[in-house]
């Protein structure tokens, strides 16, 4: 017979194995389990016979065994189920789950409630009677705190886990001083709220109310992770509540948050601004044991959870900086909403990202402010899910799911999330059921949508008031300390108001002040000034020679040894193609103490097989990254293949540029209208934050962009979006045609004194043009050309002045020699933004007796650079444009279609006879 089978009701694969294991070695059973089998005494039945079992019919098994491993089902049930029946909502009924948690569906009845079982040691409790034994499990599993960590797979984490919730059964303990403090934090929250309420009647401020016990979690998280030893916080947040978080957390006057309600107008003309929950916010912080720390709340738009993202890469940055012995001493913490953790698909990209190498932070704290509503959307028709968080699942993340109501309970919740992330360097997800007591905003109706969830709302005591009855019960405070508390905080908040009135403009203290303070926000008439690039020949040929030798003890595979190699020969044999480019641009900034990041799909090889910046030893897979033994005192050198993700990574990557002025951070899209999935990122972040938030950033993307006939999604990185987003002093667009001149791009994008995004189209079919290289010289002693000259024109003898951008040179220039033209100038725009105007109009002018001027590109005349010269530069009007007709997409899926259009634009180039104009049947 099977030896498990007397286990009869609880003859589960778990039991057995765990018993066997018992059996094996008792050491190896975690401690409340050794103790049951140990009190439990199989051996005394008979049934175990020198470590075997023996082979007695198992329906001859006392009652009280088969008693004992039902009780033992009956606590699993709770770990596991626990959370389905507790008593965390506080304005709703809990909505009921099958089968329920009562003993008859664990084959217990009511007569076996007094009697003593030994399955008590595994709650730490000793033999006790079930009825004890279910208190204990009651108080444990399904009180103010519902614990979701069952499916966690690290034994060692699900005991540490009961260890905790097993002690004094998952329930607060805190002094009569703690108590006070609580309390005090949770006073300044609703008073807060109330204080603006009735000073800016109307006025939108996604109040915090229903969830005002997340300002003393807070206040907690942060005063206990100090003695840990964090040193930096870096939060995310959406609107909700973020004000109260503020000020009562992050520590910004009130009079500033009150001079931004008043809407009076900025104190810089550079700066635009933004609503006053959007803001960020950079402070140092004391705490209560001494310790100076740094908080930062992110800025953030409208667009919920974009910020997490960021946060992420705030964070990362910070500790591969300042922190790398130690990446636990900078504490990502991200608060969601529960409509927009459910609902929008890049929590689950940024939850992806926990651990993976290139963008883990040992372990994020994720708060969902829990209003059980989206806008005007029921919970029950915003998520197919059981809770708005099981997206924790992704990463067998705990959840703790808290009455918001119980401020005790929620501080406990949020301080046990903060032990298990030092203690495993994992996320930790804190659902907070609470409720919004008004509308989306204060201007909104509820009743219109819920109409019987706004009148329990409408009756309802705030958490506040809860919590001080309480404490007046338990003797902890009286009415007077409750009322000093509220006129204290009120005085305060009135002196704030009265201050804000003298003050005539709004002062906006730009985020993370400390890191930027070198770095001024400049306008566009420095952007166009030429920054030194150049970099000593012999310096270049030592980085050559560095990137061009693998180690000799190691394996490679041919091919890698003989693409490796070829470095040193372009450099002997002077002429340098885009990949040494990348290269050389690295190796230099890395040299002169910058860092290096690249991220993004397949970016190690990069996609077109063309960077190799990590090669691997062929038997072991060992990555042997070279420009990482540039020198000695260089910067540090990384890149990551990232998750199959755009909106998340370049999220991540943004960041990381926003926490590190000094890093060269890009990202690389797989092709370039693969951005289009991060689109949130590019309008909300790249191309305004410096105008709302006061935030410079030197991120940079690589944007595969060129017609080479592989279809719709794989040609063009959609220039014409960037090239609208640009304006005043936003940001760089260029389209480089030489290795040179992406030399000098990515150098000026370090060497210059301040920092601004940069969007470069990069080529494919160039990567290994015989014509696309450049000499050691143009590295060494040139700088970025925003616009290059056609040097093999004669200006007397040119009739027809070609603009043109990017790789499409290439294809006019060889039809150019194929016809024997040399009355045609092709003139290379290298940067599109800032448009090079004054230089456009030299040339114009050089080339005086030219009729015929034409702007060309590869692109439909709806897309590309043609709508940007039109807005930017008045000459544009009376240029002829040699473009595809107008698409809706930007080529056609036809190789032999593709290469047609493509060669009607280069024929209408150089014969204007060959009408080129929109018609309404395209070919």
């Amino acid at each position: 017979m099977d030896k498990y089978s007397f286990l009869n009701a609880a003859h589960t694969a778990f039991f057995a194995e765990l018993y066997d294991q018992y059996l094996l070695d008792p050491d190896s059973v975690e401690p409340s389990w050794r103790a049951f089998f140990q009190g439990f005494d199989l051996g005394n039945e008979t049934f175990v016979e020198n470590g075997e079992f023996s082979e007695k019919d198992p329906t001859q098994v006392p009652e009280h065994v088969h008693n004992e491993f039902k009780v033992v089902k009956l606590i699993d049930g709770y770990r596991t189920r626990g959370h389905l029946f507790t008593k965390t909502n506080p304005v709703r009924e809990r909505r009921k789950y099958e089968p329920t948690l009562d003993i008859e569906n664990f084959g217990l009845h009511n007569k076996d409630l007094e009697t003593v079982f030994n399955a008590g040691e595994i709650l730490g409790i000793g033999p006790q009677p079930l009825r004890e034994i279910i208190k204990k499990l009651e108080a444990i599993y399904c009180d103010s705190i519902g614990v979701e960590y069952m499916f966690i797979r690290q034994p060692d984490e699900r005991q540490w886990i009961q260890s905790k919730i097993n002690t004094n059964n998952n329930h607060p303990v805190f002094n009569a001083s703690q108590k006070k403090h609580i309390l005090k934090k949770l006073s300044e929250a609703v008073a807060f709220e109330n204080f603006l309420h009735t000073k800016y009647v109307g006025q939108k401020r996604f109040s915090l109310e229903g969830g005002e016990s997340l300002i003393p979690a807070l206040d907690a998280l942060i005063e206990r992770a100090a003695s840990f030893g964090v040193k930096e916080f870096v939060m995310g947040m959406a609107h909700r509540g973020r004000l109260n978080t503020l000020t009562n957390i992050f520590g910004k006057s009130a009079k500033d948050i009150f001079s931004e309600f008043d809407g009076k107008d900025y104190e810089e003309e550079i700066f635009d601004g933004d609503v006053k929950y959007h803001l960020g916010w950079t402070s140092y912080r004391e705490t209560d044991n001494g310790k100076k720390i740094n908080i930062s709340i992110a800025p953030n738009p409208s667009h919920l959870e974009t910020v997490g993202a960021l946060v992420e890469g705030i964070t990362r940055a910070k500790q591969d900086l300042f922190h790398s012995e130690n990446f636990s001493d900078v504490l990502p913490i991200i608060v969601h909403g529960d409509a927009a953790i459910s609902g929008q698909g890049l929590v689950y990209e940024v939850v992806q990202m926990a651990k993976l190498d290139g963008y883990k932070t040992n372990g994020t704290i994720h708060i969902v402010v829990n209003n059980q509503v989206g806008f005007t959307t029921n919970y029950l028709d915003g998520r197919s899910s059981t809770y708005c968080t099981d997206v924790a699942k992704v990463t067998l993340s705990p959840v703790l799911h808290i009455n918001a109501d119980d401020v005790e309970a929620v501080v406990h919740g949020v301080l046990f999330a903060l032990d298990f992330r030092m203690q495993f360097k994992r996320d930790v997800f804190i659902d907070l059921l609470g409720y919004r007591k008004y509308g989306h905003n204060e201007g909104d109706e509820p009743r219109f949508t819920q109409p019987k969830l706004y009148k329990i709302i409408a009756k309802h005591s705030n958490p506040r008031d809860i919590y001080a009855k309480k404490l007046i019960e338990q003797g902890v405070i009286n009415q007077d300390y409750l009322k000093k508390l509220d006129i204290d905080y009120k005085s305060t908040l009135e002196e704030e108001l009265d201050s804000s009135r003298e003050i005539d403009k709004t002062v906006i203290t730009p985020f993370m002040q400390d890191a930027w303070k070198d770095y001024p926000r400049v306008k566009q008439r420095e952007m166009l000034k030429t920054v030194d690039t150049t970099y000593p020949s012999e310096k270049l040929e030592r980085i050559a020679s560095v990137i061009s030798n693998l180690p000799e003890d190691k394996k490679f595979i041919r091919k890698i040894q003989r693409l490796v190699q070829s470095r040193k020969t372009m450099f002997n044999e002077n002429r340098m193609d885009w990949a040494m480019a990348e290269h050389m641009a690295y190796g230099s900034l890395l040299e002169e103490g910058f860092n290096v990041r690249i991220s993004g799909q397949d970016v190690e090889r990069g996609t077109f097989s063309h960077r190799h910046a990590v090669v691997k030893v062929e038997d072991s897979e060992e990555e042997v990254i070279l420009l990482n033994n540039v020198s000695k005192e260089q910067g540090k050198f990384s890149i990551y293949n990232s998750l199959l993700s755009e909106y998340g990574v370049l999220g991540f990557d943004y960041g990381y540029a926003m926490a590190s002025p000094k890093t060269l951070a890009i990202w690389e899209a797989q092709f370039g209208d693969f951005s289009n999935g991060a689109q949130i990122i590019l309008d909300q972040y790249i191309s305004s934050a410096e105008d709302k938030w006061k935030t410079p950033n030197g991120i940079v993307l690589l944007l595969p962009h060129g017609y080479e006939g592989q279809g719709a999604e794989h040609s063009s990185a959609r220039m014409e979006r960037y090239l609208q987003l640009c304006a005043k002093d936003n940001m760089f667009v260029a389209d480089c045609t030489t290795p040179a001149n992406l030399f000098h791009l990515l150098r000026r994008q370090m060497k210059a004194q301040y920092r601004k995004p940069l969007i470069v189209f990069t080529p494919k079919s160039l990567l290994r043009h015989p014509k696309v290289v450049s000499t050691v010289d143009e590295f060494a002693n040139g700088s970025f050309q925003m616009l290059i000259d056609d040097n093999q024109a004669d200006k007397e003898n040119i009739k027809s002045l070609v603009f043109v951008t990017g790789k499409f040179y290439y294809d006019l220039l060889e039809e150019r020699e194929q016809l024997g033209r040399d009355d045609v100038a092709l003139v290379r725009i290298e940067q599109l933004f800032p448009l090079p105007i004054d230089e456009i109009r030299q040339i114009m002018s050089k080339y005086k007796n030219a009729s015929d001027i034409v702007w060309a590109q590869e692109e439909p005349r709806n897309m590309g650079a043609y709508g940007h010269l039109l807005m930017y530069l008045e000459e544009a009007r009376n240029l002829r444009a040699a473009t595809r007709r107008m698409y809706s997409a930007p080529s056609a899926g036809s190789a032999t279609r593709a290469k047609r259009r493509h060669q009607e634009v280069i024929d209408f180039v150089f014969d204007k006879s060959k009408n080129n104009q929109i018609q309404t049947t395209p070919k």
